[in-house]
């Protein structure tokens, strides 16, 4: 794929799957083959991948749909807006979502990349993939 991912995309993903865990290091390789399909069209930042399966090899995150990395986005106040998914099915990257928990502060992908930058922080009850 041709396609270069767009700026936000790359940013968030690279800081999510930052662990050196052997799940995220294989998702980290899938990156340069991801293309974004389709975006949420409320300004979140969610995003849904198409990915050449071929060019790589899948993840050990088993076979069905798992949440793959997580983490807290944390506002400059220190509040805790949302959070960050980022989404496998049969061990391929699927998709980044947004999620917000307050109607107070808008969660996107520009706040979590910020908010990223600061520190990241797991979210409660956040299990490492096996």
């Amino acid at each position: 794929m041709t396609e270069t991912l767009p700026a936000d995309v790359a940013l968030v993903l690279e800081a999510v799957l930052g662990e050196d865990d052997p799940v995220h290091l294989a998702l980290r390789r899938q990156v340069p083959h991801l293309r974004v399909q389709g975006r949420c069209t409320c300004g979140c930042g969610t995003a849904h991948f198409a990915l050449d399966t071929h060019a790589v090899e899948p993840a050990p995150s088993g076979p069905g749909t798992v949440v793959a990395a997580k983490v807290l986005v944390l506002a400059e106040d220190g509040e805790c807006p949302g959070e960050v998914l980022v989404f496998a099915q049969g061990g391929y990257l699927s998709w980044l979502e947004v999620c917000s928990w307050s109607d107070e502060t808008e969660v996107t992908l520009a706040t979590a990349e910020r908010s990223l930058r600061r520190g990241r922080r797991p979210s409660p009850g956040a299990e490492a993939p096996e």
